[in-house]
């Protein structure tokens, strides 16, 4: 079932950004129990981003909306704050971030030396 919700969660939005909140790193931890109850602990770009008030209905919406989900609890952090660092390749690659994966790769082959 959370392959399931995975799939919900990429469906999802940020307005800001042509990405869904999965691969934005957005979604901090998925758990998921034999009886369809799902926690999603997520966080926001920044704390006082202007869907702080829309955005996590909605993440909520998606998830109770998955077969088998029995109930959905959805818990906001802002620790650790959200970063660049947290998104997926193909999301720096669709938010034109080329350098931030060249500066990850550069850094990742110099600690392997």
């Amino acid at each position: 079932m959370k392959d399931r919700v995975i799939a919900a969660l990429k469906t999802v939005y940020d307005p800001e950004m042509p990405v869904n909140i999965y691969e934005l790193g957005l979604i901090y931890n998925i758990d998921v129990t034999a009886e369809g109850r799902v926690s999603v602990l997520m966080t926001l770009t920044a704390p006082n981003c202007p869907v702080a008030g829309t955005l996590p209905a909605e993440v909520e919406r998606a998830v109770r909306a998955v077969p088998g989900v029995t109930d959905v609890k959805l818990e906001l952090t802002f620790d650790p704050p959200w970063s660049k660092d947290r998104m997926s390749e193909a999301a720096k690659l669709a938010l034109g971030l080329e350098d931030v994966i060249a500066a990850t790769r550069i850094g990742f082959a110099r600690g392997r030396r």
